[in-house]
């Protein structure tokens, strides 16, 4: 490493979610146009399939790759769907923009316990989107009280 060289890069976190999925361009076309994502860096193979590419969502760098049937890792030639949190300004525009961007609802816009209104999709390689937007911040001592509470109003309802 010479001496202009950090161990992170500048713009990465010390931990960045890298996703394997079986259709890299379907993927970063839904993350460009839910989350305004924003391709920095993209490596295509000699055949003009992606190898890698980077999208930048807010002050995220989302790496996705397609399966490495070569790679020496045992089961890393299968794609393997995550699951995200994202915060929005604007959970009910996202979930709408995920829609017609080809998702499939999982839950649709709503406020939780914990203070935020959240919804849930899937893309098409499978990979879970929890959207969010903080709406109120308790201290831990309510946070408990309210999740005590939602667990004992869901007991009652079975």
């Amino acid at each position: 490493m010479n001496k202009s060289t950090t161990a992170i890069p500048g713009g990465y976190h010390a931990i960045n979610p890298y996703l394997t999925v079986k259709n890299v361009p379907a993927l970063v076309d839904f993350l460009h146009e839910t989350f305004d994502g924003v391709t920095t860096e993209e490596i295509t193979q000699p055949d003009g399939r992606v190898q890698h590419v980077e999208v930048r969502i807010g002050d995220t760098v989302l790496l996705v790759g397609a399966p490495q049937v070569d790679a020496p890792m045992p089961g890393h030639p299968q794609p393997r769907p995550g699951t995200f949190y994202v915060y929005v300004t604007d959970v009910d525009q996202t979930y709408r923009r995920a829609m017609k961007n080809g998702a499939s609802s999982y839950e649709a816009p709503t406020d939780v316990f914990y203070g935020d209104r959240v919804a849930a999709v899937t893309d098409s390689n499978d990979n879970v989107w929890w959207i969010a937007t903080k709406r109120h911040a308790y201290s831990q001592r309510q946070l408990q009280a309210r999740a005590e509470e939602h667990w004992r109003d869901d007991d009652s309802s079975v």
